[in-house]
C-alpha cells in the first residue's frame, strides 16, 4: 500500500517555514521526483526489451532442445501400395516393412517415392526428390577457367593425370591394342595449397568429358541412407552423360577409417563410403567414368579405398622444389606490370617452403604495396615485402592451429 501524505517526508520544518519557501521546496521535490519517475520508467522499458529477447531465445532454445530429443527418421521408398497398407523399403539395411498411413498421406505417395519413417517404421513425411536436384546441379556445364599453362612445378603429376583421366577418353583404342584396361581412378594427395585442385580443374577444360564436381563434405546428410543416396544418383549423371569425371575435393571427409564407434553419424559416414566403394569397383560396370579425388589427409584414408581398382594411381602432389616456384611466380605476374630488377629466381630462393597458393598469395600482395604507393610498376622491393607478409600469416595460423588442436 501506498504512503499516505501524512507518512511523506516534507523537506522543509513545518513551524520555521514561511508558506512561500514550503511551496517552493515542494515544487522541486516534485522535480526530482518527475526526473526519478521518468529514470524508472526507462529502466522498466529497458528491462521489458531485455525480457522479450531472453523469451524469444528460450522459446528457440526450448524449440530445438524438442527437435534433438524426436527420434531419428530414415530415408525408404515406397515399394507398393495394398489393401493392408504401404510396402516400404528402408535405405541402408534394405529392409521391407508394412506399414499404415493416414487416407491424406496415401493419397499424397506414390510407388518409388522417398519417405521418411522413424523407428517403428512409420511414414513421417514424404521427401522430395531434392536429391536428384543436388547430383544434377554438380554437373559443371562451363568448363574451368585454369589450363595446363597455367600449373607450374607439377610436370611429373600433370603427366600420370593426364594418362589416367584425358588418354582413356580420347585414345581408347591406345589400350585396347595394348590389351590393358585403362586406370579408372586418382587420388592426388598432398599439403594445402600445392595445386590439386588446379590439376583437376585443367583436366576438365582440357577433355570434353562432362566434369561432375562435388566436396566429400557435401555427402553427409541429416536422414539415414540420404548420403548413400546421392551418392548413387552422382553416378547415375554420371552415366547418363558418358563420357564423364568426377571430381571429389577432401575425400577424407567420407573415407576415413573405419572405427568400432556406435554413434549414428560415424555410421552413417560409412554407409555413404561403403556405395562409394560400391559404385567405384561393384557388380555393375561403370562404364566411361573416370575418378579424380584430392586430399590434405592422406594418412586418414580407409585402406579399402586405396587399393587397384578403385584409385589405380595415387599422385603425391608436394610443395614446388626452386625451379617449381620461380616457374609459377612466372606464371602469376604473366599480366602484371613487373619492374625489370624483378628476379625470379632469387624470389623462388628467398620463398623457400611456400607452396603454390602461397606463391600466389605474394604475387597479390606485392601488387598491394605498389597500389599503396600509389605506383602502377611492381618493384623487387613489393615482392620481398609480401613474401614476408605471407609467412608470418602463416606462422601465426600455424601456431593458432597447435593452440586449438
Amino acid at each position: 500500500m501506498s504512503d499516505t501524505v501524512e507518512d511523506v517526508d516534507l523537506p522543509y520544518d513545518e513551524e520555521d517555514t514561511s508558506q512561500q519557501e514550503k511551496i517552493r521546496a515542494l515544487e522541486e521535490r516534485l522535480e526530482v521526483l518527475e526526473t526519478q519517475n521518468e529514470e524508472m520508467r526507462d529502466k522498466l522499458l529497458d528491462a521489458n526489451a531485455e525480457n522479450n529477447k531472453y523469451q524469444q531465445k528460450l522459446e528457440r532454445l526450448t524449440h530445438e532442445n524438442k527437435k534433438l530429443k524426436q527420434s531419428p527418421l530414415f530415408v525408404a521408398t515406397v515399394q507398393e501400395l495394398t489393401d493392408e497398407g504401404v510396402i516400404i523399403k528402408q535405405h541402408g539395411n534394405n529392409q521391407e516393412a508394412l506399414t499404415e498411413v493416414t487416407d491424406e498421406m496415401r493419397d499424397d505417395i506414390e510407388p518409388d517415392d522417398r519417405v521418411a519413417v522413424n523407428n517403428s517404421l512409420s511414414i513421417v513425411k514424404s521427401l522430395s526428390n531434392e536429391t536428384d536436384v543436388r547430383a544434377r546441379v554438380m554437373e559443371v556445364t562451363k568448363s574451368p577457367d585454369v589450363g595446363y599453362e597455367d600449373i607450374g612445378g607439377l610436370e611429373d603429376q600433370l603427366q600420370e593425370v593426364r594418362e589416367t583421366v584425358e588418354m582413356p577418353l580420347e585414345k581408347p583404342e591406345m589400350f585396347d591394342d595394348v590389351g590393358i584396361d585403362p586406370p579408372s581412378g586418382v587420388l592426388l594427395y598432398g599439403p594445402p595449397g600445392t595445386g590439386k585442385t588446379m590439376l583437376a580443374k585443367a583436366v576438365a577444360n582440357q577433355t570434353d568429358a562432362t566434369f561432375i564436381k562435388m566436396a566429400g563434405s557435401e555427402l553427409v546428410h541429416k536422414f539415414i541412407g540420404e548420403g548413400a543416396k546421392l551418392v548413387r544418383d552422382l553416378f547415375e549423371v554420371a552415366r547418363e552423360h558418358e563420357p564423364a569425371v568426377i571430381f571429389i575435393d577432401e575425400i577424407d571427409a567420407i573415407a576415413a577409417k573405419r572405427t568400432e564407434s556406435k554413434t549414428s553419424g560415424d555410421a552413417e559416414v560409412q554407409r555413404t563410403m561403403m556405395q562409394l566403394l560400391s559404385e567405384m569397383d561393384g557388380f555393375e560396370d561403370r562404364g566411361e567414368i573416370r575418378i579424380i579425388a584430392a586430399t590434405n589427409r592422406f594418412d586418414m584414408l580407409d585402406r579399402a579405398i586405396l587399393r587397384p581398382g578403385r584409385f589405380d594411381r595415387l599422385i603425391e602432389v608436394p610443395k614446388p622444389d626452386e625451379e617449381g616456384r620461380e616457374i609459377i611466380f612466372e606464371i602469376h605476374t604473366r599480366d602484371m606490370n613487373v619492374a625489370d630488377d624483378v628476379d625470379f629466381s632469387g624470389l623462388a630462393v628467398e620463398a623457400e617452403e611456400a607452396s603454390g597458393a602461397d606463391v600466389k598469395a605474394v604475387c597479390t600482395e606485392a601488387g598491394m604495396f605498389a597500389i599503396r604507393d600509389d605506383r602502377t610498376e611492381i618493384r623487387m622491393e613489393d615482392f620481398r615485402n609480401a613474401w614476408e607478409k605471407v609467412r608470418a600469416e602463416s606462422d601465426e595460423t600455424a601456431e593458432v592451429s597447435k593452440t586449438f588442436a
